[in-house]
């Protein structure tokens, strides 16, 4: 498996947030990108889920652009934004049933998954109930049911308690060693091996 950015640039409004950003990773590797508010960390990784465009440059899976046709890479990515994909008005179990539906599924069961994060004893509570740590470990739960090597996670740690941080380095070096490779944007530090990291700066560093 190998992952792959070249000579990306992304625009907004007139304003070059970066350019000329390649990388390349592979099974067991995670790239942390970093940069100052409003250097293009999210932007990055929509070009590089396939949600947006990029202005110049191609992302590439397994040697192929993931924009074509018959690129495979959808199946392969777990997609975790900034926000919460949840409905309110479901139960944990519920939320974590649609989030099933959206990705390849793997034979981890969904009770399995809550108790992995702590919240099997909360699976038939509405989300409305949850505090915003609780919501963040429900879409770290929808990751373990995932059987997709990429995840690609805007800040998963947001909202997180340290035992929650803690919790996420966990499940994130356990897929790393189990061959899975992660993006990732954070403004905590990331207590994980080191010799799985690579480090992607935006901004001065990137031009």
């Amino acid at each position: 498996m190998l992952f792959s950015a070249h000579q990306l640039s992304c625009i907004r409004s007139h304003k070059t947030l970066f350019e000329n950003v390649s990388f390349q990773i592979s099974a067991g590797q995670l790239l942390l990108v970093e940069g100052k508010n409003g250097a293009g960390k999210t932007s990055l990784l929509k070009l590089l889920t396939g949600l947006r465009r990029p202005d110049s440059g191609e992302v590439h899976w397994n040697n192929l652009n993931i924009l074509n046709s018959e690129s495979d890479f959808r199946s392969h990515l777990a997609w975790l934004g900034h926000q919460n994909p949840l409905k309110e008005e479901q139960t944990a179990l519920e939320n974590l049933i649609l989030l099933g539906h959206i990705r390849p599924r793997n034979t981890n069961s969904m009770i399995s998954a809550l108790k992995t994060v702590h919240l099997g004893h909360v699976k038939h509570k509405f989300i409305k109930t949850f505090s915003a740590g609780m919501k963040r470990r429900l879409c770290l739960a929808s990751l373990l049911i995932a059987d997709t090597p990429l995840w690609i996670l805007d800040e998963p740690q947001a909202a997180l308690d340290k035992a929650g941080i803690a919790l996420f380095e966990d499940l994130a070096e356990q897929h790393l060693k189990n061959g899975g490779m992660i993006i990732m944007t954070s403004h905590h530090s990331v207590n994980i091996a080191p010799e799985y990291i690579q480090t992607l700066k935006l901004g001065q560093e990137s031009q």
